[in-house]
């Protein structure tokens, strides 16, 4: 039977990424996006090119309110396009930077940061396991920086380390249904995060590359194939593990 890859903020970036080459691997995939249904649409027709099947559904995955209705419209997917009742790996990848040092750090930037990468992440999850199949996996992102301060970061990172220990929590009481969930983080990427601080700050990005071991920073094509690679089944005995894809940064 075809996998079914739900992979969340996938319609530009790691997630994207993440979704074609997931793709590329085999699986359909079900995307969800914030903002830009251009961006999400453009990905869906990367991946039926193909050959594979894949939807899109608009999710703020920092309001809550809208996990149900969206469960229910997955629901009704899964039955119509795949007549299934179920899918198979789900991938917690939406999230955005707020770069301010700790004085500069606004509430609603702190919250910000909670809602989507933490308790985003805690109840959607908990939202989908009725739906997510026996067996099956769940990759959470987190990220290089909880290894290693960079100034402006300290809100996010602090939060990316609370889904580390989520990730181990839901290893453990998700491991009698055969799911494995695991951590895959980042070093510095360039993509839009952050405003593209590590993509288009020439300073940012020599920075981060001078404390790397393979002397570069990362783009896209280093994380989306590994997670593709860790949720096939020569990875099916990974569990509660924080998985660093960063080329060797501070080490």
């Amino acid at each position: 039977m075809t996998k079914i890859t739900l992979i969340t903020g996938a319609g530009r970036g790691l997630g994207r990424n993440t979704a074609l080459s997931v793709a590329r691997q085999g699986s359909d995939v079900i995307i969800t996006y914030k903002s830009s249904a251009e961006e999400a649409q453009a990905v869906v027709a990367e991946i039926q090119a193909m050959g594979r099947l894949a939807i899109a559904f608009q999710l703020d995955s920092g309001n809550i309110a809208e996990f149900a209705p969206f469960v229910e419209r997955l629901r009704t997917a899964l039955r119509e396009t795949w007549q299934r009742e179920t899918f198979d790996y789900l991938v917690n990848n939406a999230g955005h930077g707020e770069y301010a040092t700790i004085k500069q750090t606004t509430e609603g930037q702190f919250d910000g940061l909670v809602n989507v990468h933490f308790k985003g992440v805690f109840f959607l999850t908990q939202a989908l396991l009725p739906l997510l199949a026996d067996g099956g996996r769940i990759v959470n992102l987190g990220t290089g920086l909880t290894r290693v301060s960079y100034p402006g970061f300290s809100a996010y990172a602090a939060v990316k380390a609370a889904v580390d220990m989520l990730t181990v929590y839901m290893a453990k009481e998700l491991g009698g249904r055969g799911i494995a969930v695991n951590t895959v983080a980042p070093g510095a990427i360039e993509t839009d995060f952050g405003g593209g601080l590590v993509r288009d700050n020439p300073d940012v990005n020599q920075q981060f590359a001078s404390m790397t071991a393979l002397g570069r920073v990362g783009v896209p094509d280093d994380i989306g194939p590994m997670i593709a690679s860790l949720l096939s089944e020569n990875n099916r005995w990974v569990t509660a593990q924080r998985i660093e894809v960063s080329g060797g940064q501070a080490i």
